[in-house]
């Protein structure tokens, strides 16, 4: 080999510019580490409710390490995305000495059971919230099911000026709504819109005109829907002829009172409609059910 002066000639250039490229190296890596480029500023955006300055100070002090060159982006937005209202996180360098990072928060849309939040795309999060919120139930593959329907539900509903308490979803794939007013309204598991939509172009001129609460209504019938209120419970009418009777008995001070109740109580409880049979159920108490 050492008599061929190309070959030699070749390994020298070779070895000359490999040197050149590891002291430009080693120069560049030792300024890009000089504390002449520190991060000055870390600028946050976004719409932010619940992230807060002092949460962002935190994590600026324990994980952003480095200059504006050094420092580890992916490292930087995971840090952030621990946050527990942080739902995606961008992170990007700005010249000379800024870091810009974007933080998209979660959007609380309810409660999934006591585990965790549902957020408005259908995702759980781990969070506190001292919001009232729905509480939504269901197996562990349907919250993005549970969440849609809501939206669908809700929007009907609000025909009828009722929201959703409680919504939940069985094994058995069949839908419960609960109302804010603690009625108890049964969809099944098929055509749940269309029987919503029955139910609620109907709720006007039947249950809302009730003078009693209405608990639960079952919506699993063909062609209407069955309504039932609690035994205890008395039409407002009738309450407001008690007050009247007690009223009048303290002021006379004689017996009248006590049989002018009874009568009413009599002819309230002849008016009350017959029941009928609700599914599932051999003989239930006070059903009453209206044909759509």
């Amino acid at each position: 080999m050492w008599d061929k002066p190309t070959l030699l000639n070749w390994i020298a250039n070779l070895l000359f510019a490999v040197s050149i490229v590891v002291m430009l190296y080693a120069a560049l890596y030792v300024v890009v580490h000089l504390p002449i480029f520190p991060l000055r500023e870390v600028k946050v955006e976004g719409q932010l409710n619940h992230v807060n300055r002092e949460q962002v100070k935190l994590i600026v002090a324990k994980h952003l390490k480095g200059n504006f060159f050094t420092l580890d982006l992916i490292k930087a937005r995971d840090a952030f995305e621990k946050l527990p209202w942080a739902r995606s996180v961008s992170v990007r360098r700005r010249w000379p000495d800024k870091l810009e990072v974007v933080i998209e928060e979660h959007q609380a849309l309810a409660r999934w059971g006591n585990v965790a939040l549902v957020n408005t795309h259908g995702e759980l999060f781990h969070a506190a919230s001292g919001s009232e919120l729905p509480m939504f139930y269901g197996p562990g593959d349907g919250v993005i099911e549970v969440a849609s329907q809501y939206a669908e539900f809700s929007k009907t509903l609000k025909n009828a000026n009722l929201a959703i308490a409680n919504l939940a979803l069985t094994p058995r794939r069949a839908w419960q709504v609960t109302t804010t007013d603690g009625m108890v309204v049964e969809l099944g598991r098929v055509e749940m819109q269309r029987r919503l939509e029955k139910f609620v172009s109907a709720y006007s001129s039947t249950i809302a005109g009730l003078n009693m609460k209405v608990t639960y209504v079952d919506l699993r019938y063909p062609n209407g829907f069955a309504a039932r209120r609690p035994a205890e419970a008395k039409p407002l009418s009738e309450d407001k002829n008690s007050a009247k009777a007690t009223g009048v008995s303290k002021a006379s001070g004689n017996s009248k009172t006590g049989g002018t109740g009874k009568a009413n109580e009599n002819k309230l409880n002849s008016t009350n409609p017959a029941g009928t049979l609700q599914p599932g159920n051999k003989k239930p108490a006070e059903i009453n059910k209206q044909q759509t």
